[in-house]
């Protein structure tokens, strides 16, 4: 089933905004997927050294799995999901010439 979102669109003598459905092509999902998962891999490398940081800095002796732990809690606090691009995409082309 293809991603779709509504988005309102200013009509003219009217205070009330007309909906429009976009779709995403199959293409256009698996490119926003894609970029939801690498920046995503890159992210928890990111989480994962900062938090190496943190015990080091604190002079704490961590179990991997602490470390690990932390890494998520950061990770679940930054990471963008792919529902976040596809939703940019949508917009992007709701706000292109009107083709949709």
């Amino acid at each position: 089933m293809p991603y779709s979102k509504s988005f309102p669109k200013k009509k003219e003598k009217s205070n009330y905004p007309e909906w429009q459905e976009v779709f995403l092509t199959e293409a256009e999902e698996k490119i926003e997927e894609f970029r939801a998962k690498t920046e995503n891999i890159e992210l928890m490398k990111e989480c994962i050294e900062d938090a190496k940081k943190v015990f080091q800095e604190k002079n704490l002796k961590p179990f991997q799995s602490d470390m690990i732990n932390l890494a998520i809690a950061l990770f679940d606090k930054r990471a963008s999901h792919a529902i976040f691009y596809k939703e940019r995409k949508a917009k992007e082309k709701s706000d292109s010439s009107g083709k949709f």
